[in-house]
């Protein structure tokens, strides 16, 4: 069914959203490697870091391009995948997959795409983007497709939407927020696909999932020290900083990056001494020495929904 243009009321596009359900599945820990980029050497201060992150700030400031598209999707791609009948199903006028709309349509993650080789007519700005965002996060709860096939349009065009941001250079509260959303949106998909996928193609969307996770949580890491001046400590900030802990329980399939220990010196400290935080250096401690008991109870008594969702596979491995 068509949507109405991306100018309705943003509360108009978050109806019908609501929290995923939870469920659990064994999966092996194999399927859960992955890697962060290193952020700063081991002889960096936290204030040689914040230095050098606001120079580069400074520095893409003034390459950054200002977006004028209007529309989720440039009317030039829009009108080039019909020709080639590349629509989604959820960007498919009436179920044609050769005509589709302004309200349905969105902009493909285009790997090879820099500030310097676009248009400002191809790239959205700030309100746009999160009109965008908010109508793939509402696509979320459809029951009308298998829970793949939306990750599969969700997946690609979250990665445009955080390409457009970057390329813009937008490092502001309303940035940090749905950056936040993007990161939830790959937690709570980590736990949707391990009880939605089959045993043959769990591992690559896991892991694809997985790797996309890892990125937006180095972007929104980066986003709140780019902030600290203005907001030393963002509401969420301390849950979504556990994250990188928590991802870390599978201590074998870690590859070479920077360790927690170098992480945490230019971490906070009231980031540090938060109940979420403290939670997940608990809950790692007893995992890898092997108390089992100790870690469950914990994680019963103490994760939050998005804790859980990365944690599941562990409690599996637990029990």
């Amino acid at each position: 069914m068509e949507r109405r243009h991306h100018s309705q009321s943003h509360s108009q596009r978050q109806q019908g959203r609501n929290h995923f359900s939870s469920s659990s599945s064994n999966q092996s820990r194999s399927n859960n490697r992955f890697s962060f980029p290193k952020s700063s050497s081991s002889s960096s201060s936290a204030n040689d870091v914040r230095d050098r992150r606001r120079e580069t700030q400074e520095e893409k400031q003034e390459e950054a391009i200002v977006g004028t598209c209007p529309f989720m999707c440039p009317e030039a791609e829009r009108l080039q995948r019909q020709r080639l009948r590349d629509l989604a199903v959820f960007e498919r006028l009436h179920g044609d997959p050769r005509n589709s709309s302004p309200a349905l349509a969105v902009k493909k993650f285009c790997r090879t795409m820099s500030a310097k080789e676009v248009r400002a007519s191809d790239v959205r700005p700030l309100p746009v983007l999160e009109e965008t965002l908010n109508y793939l996060l509402s696509l979320l709860d459809s029951t009308e497709h298998p829970f793949e096939v939306i990750h599969d349009f969700v997946f690609d065009r979250t990665r445009s939407v955080r390409q457009d941001l970057i390329m813009q250079n937008i490092v502001n509260d309303k940035a940090i927020n749905m950056f936040e959303k993007i990161v939830k949106f790959h937690v709570i998909s980590h736990h949707k696909l391990r009880s939605s996928c089959s045993s043959s193609s769990i591992s690559p969307l896991h892991y694809l999932n997985l790797e996309q996770l890892t990125k937006a949580l180095t972007s929104l890491y980066n986003l709140y020290e780019a902030n600290w001046s203005s907001k030393p400590i963002h509401e969420k900030e301390a849950e979504f900083r556990s994250f990188y802990v928590l991802l870390h329980l599978d201590s074998n399939g870690q590859p070479v990056g920077e360790s927690l220990s170098l992480w945490f010196r230019h971490v906070p400290s009231p980031i540090i001494k938060s109940k979420e935080m403290w939670f997940a250096r608990q809950a790692l401690r007893y995992f890898q020495m092997g108390n089992y008991r100790r870690f469950l109870s914990t994680v019963a008594a103490e994760a939050s929904y998005l804790q859980y969702c990365i944690i599941e596979p562990y409690i599996d491995e637990a029990n």
